[in-house]
């Protein structure tokens, strides 16, 4: 017990007393008969609450923003972070507070508990706080993404979302921090985007029950868009501790089966396994089934009338031809050409095919028409964006690894390249001089724009973690192959991605094509 230096008349006379001790601000309070320590601080945002109000009922209210705290308990009545209370004694006139702190295990257990309250009302500011308290009682702050990931499982009604799959390299980020302020900014990122991703949503069970695992019946069961079978049978590959790598091959399978989602299937395949790597065995069930649900339920674009040649062109793989390919001539053609196209040169190598893709895909996204961007007046189909570009190298990047893993997935990942090609074919300004966009010394570029994130400053978590995610796989084509003919074009359409304006809201093109498309409903 530490003194005071207060003697228990002085307090009553005073009502109340704010004395600092071992570091710590603690407020006496001598009330209803009683007397009380608390930690002078308000856990909202730290005004004094030396400064507060006392109710009759030992209550004492933060006047800058009516938060009520119990004086025995410290609970938040009004407001939802308790505040800390000593334990205080007299002994003869003298007070005495005990200023140790609770023991690790109960600290953790606290900050875990009111990170579950700030993931439910999407409060960051405590997020930031709770992961702090962690490190403060000795944790990695990591720990506070793992528990956000197995708490919010159930309540990801679609399954693994971008906030999954930006998370690795957000922690990426974390860990090439120079002091602990970024290492937090980075961590948190990935925890408030799971929390945006799940505010208010109810609770989306998965099956339960297990099956033997058998790569064959999960892609099948995938590709019947049958969750409850797929589930059971990762149920089973975990019961049996099955690692992740002996999976991934039929998961990547899986998602390169169709032109899926937007290329995010396989991304968030990628994605699982580097999560799982970098928290630990006790995120695997969360994120494997997260990523089973999101297979089942992803959007097959190659049943649309625009990419119906994609399976005949994967079908006639076997007679493709020798032809050599570059960029140019791949770059301004349409979905059906692009496959023709490539089908003369699919007997190359997979690497001279997947630079000249990587390569036409920048270009698109090098000249990318930003009148599309910021138009109110075009059709839905038209609703063209920086992400419609981005994910051609994302998804690029994520399948070169899955295909180097299994190389039978080749010609699925090149053909849906081109299809990325020639879906944005209509969108670019072919005339536009990118030489101001030109990157001269790669490593340092990401080096700069990697910084730039720790404060990036953008509302949207989607927004910001695509930033992230781009950059990224940029970083990751230049550490696998240095010397890639697709370098220098991806390197310049990231560069102008980054630095280009970003219309994020669209008010006026949302109300016109509402208004349109009523008007035709009938």
């Amino acid at each position: 017990m530490t003194p005071t230096g207060t003697t228990k008349p002085e307090l009553e006379r005073l009502g109340r007393k704010l004395v600092r001790l071992g570091g710590k601000q603690v407020l006496l309070i001598a009330h209803g008969g009683r007397v009380f320590a608390i930690a002078n601080r308000c856990p909202h945002e730290g005004y004094p609450l030396s400064e507060g109000t006392l109710g009759q009922s030992c209550v004492i209210t933060c006047n800058w923003h009516n938060w009520k705290f119990d004086l025995a308990s410290g609970e938040a009545l009004i407001g939802f972070d308790p505040v800390r209370t000593f334990p205080l004694a007299v002994r003869g006139q003298e007070s005495l507070v005990d200023l140790t702190d609770p023991p690790a295990e109960a600290q953790r257990a606290r900050a875990l508990a009111g990170l579950e309250v700030a993931l439910d009302y999407d409060d960051r500011a405590r997020m930031a706080r709770e992961t702090a308290r962690l490190e403060r009682a000795g944790y990695d702050g990591r720990l506070a993404l793992a528990h956000a990931i197995l708490r919010q499982n159930e309540r990801l009604e679609g399954g693994m979302t971008h906030a999954h799959a930006a998370a690795p390299d957000w922690l990426s980020l974390a860990a090439r921090a120079q002091d602990p302020d970024l290492r937090l900014t980075a961590v948190l990122e990935p925890i408030a985007h799971l929390a945006r991703d799940t505010l208010g949503a109810g609770a989306f069970p998965y099956a339960e029950g297990s099956a033997a695992w058998d790569a064959a019946a999960f892609v099948d069961a995938v590709e019947r868009e049958d969750e409850a079978v797929a589930t059971r049978l990762v149920r089973g590959a975990l019961e049996a501790q099955v690692p992740y790598a002996e999976m991934r091959p039929a998961f990547a399978a899986a998602a390169l089966a169709h032109y899926n989602d937007f290329g995010h299937s396989a991304i968030y395949v990628l994605k699982a396994g580097q999560i799982i790597e970098a928290l630990g065995e006790s995120v695997q069930p969360p994120m494997l089934l997260a990523l089973t649900r999101s297979l089942a339920q992803a959007r097959r674009e190659d049943l649309i009338p625009e990419f119906r040649g994609y399976p005949g062109a994967v079908a006639a793989w076997g007679e493709a031809g020798a032809e050599p390919v570059s960029a140019d001539d791949l770059r301004g053609v349409s979905v059906n050409g692009g496959l023709d196209r490539l089908l003369r040169s699919g007997k190359r190598t997979p690497s001279e095919l997947f630079d000249a893709l990587v390569a036409a895909a920048s270009w698109n996204m090098a000249h990318f028409d930003l009148g599309f961007d910021s138009a109110t007046d075009n059709p839905i189909a038209d609703n063209v964006g920086w992400l419609d570009f981005t994910h051609a190298l994302t998804f690029a990047s994520a399948a070169r690894r899955l295909c180097e893993e299994t190389p039978a997935l080749w010609p699925k990942a090149l053909a849906q390249l081109v299809l990325f090609i020639g879906r944005n074919k209509p969108y670019v300004d072919a005339a536009l001089d990118t030489d101001a966009w030109r990157v001269d010394e790669t490593e340092r570029f990401i080096a700069d724009e990697r910084g730039a994130l720790y404060d990036h400053g953008i509302a949207e978590p989607i927004i910001a973690c695509h930033r992230l995610k781009v950059l990224t796989a940029l970083e990751d084509e230049w550490l696998a192959r240095p010397d890639s003919s697709a370098l220098p074009m991806m390197a310049t359409a990231v560069n102008r991605y980054l630095n280009s304006p970003l219309k994020i809201r669209h008010g006026l093109r949302t109300a016109r094509q509402a208004r349109a498309f009523v008007a035709q409903e009938g």
